[in-house]
């Protein structure tokens, strides 16, 4: 039995088609079942349905096999201990900085909201920036609004919601792309069925 964990929306939305290619259908719809375990219409494939950030720790510990989590969400997580095999170019969006439209460039100390902590560490880190980093888990344009940060790091695809909110995108981190990620040990336990299912999707990504 080969276990995938992926997260319900955009991502799940997304490898649905991928994954039907390589004859792996849930049975159950997961907008409409409280089931968190699908079965598929393959008998050795289910698919367990968490929160995209932690797709990543059910991969690294063994309780799936494999997973299809953002790049976003791999780079928080530090995700070394994983072997990515696959980048599926599907759900893609930029992580980006962001800012109200009037502030001025970037500099000194500066306070930074975002739920991309150690992401968001890194980069002022390399640009030598000093920065506060306050760990918000939702509503980020908010921060900029009420004084609470300079600036956000967040997800940035039409940019239509930081518009809204009178925030502009700054600086482009890093583009985004959802990612096969698999469980080292299951990679040596069950090579023969993860390798198939990678060999399968390669296939299926070389036709778009």
């Amino acid at each position: 039995m080969l276990t995938i964990a992926v997260s319900k929306g955009r991502i799940y939305e997304e490898a649905l088609p991928l994954l039907a290619e390589a004859g792996i259908t849930p049975i159950d719809d997961p907008q409409k079942s409280r089931k968190l375990i699908l079965e598929t219409t393959r008998p050795d494939v289910q698919l367990v349905i968490i929160r995209a950030t932690d797709v990543p720790t059910f991969v690294e510990y063994g309780a799936a096999d494999l997973g299809i989590a953002g790049k976003d969400v791999l780079m928080e997580h530090g995700a070394e201990s994983l072997y990515e095999p696959l980048d599926l170019g599907i759900a893609g969006c930029r992580l980006m900085t962001a800012a109200r439209v009037d502030a001025p460039p970037i500099a000194g100390r500066i306070r930074v909201a975002t739920k991309y902590v150690n992401i968001a560490q890194r980069y002022f880190a390399d640009l030598g920036i000093q920065a506060e980093i306050i760990k918000l888990y939702g509503s980020m344009e908010l921060a900029p609004l009420v004084g609470l940060a300079d600036c956000i790091v967040d997800l940035v695809d039409t940019g239509n919601t930081l518009k809204a909110n009178g925030l502009e995108p700054r600086e482009l981190i890093t583009n985004i792309t959802s990612r096969l990620v698999v469980n080292k040990a299951a990679m040596k336990m069950k090579h023969q069925a993860i390798q198939a299912l990678i060999d399968q999707l390669e296939i299926t990504l070389a036709k778009r």
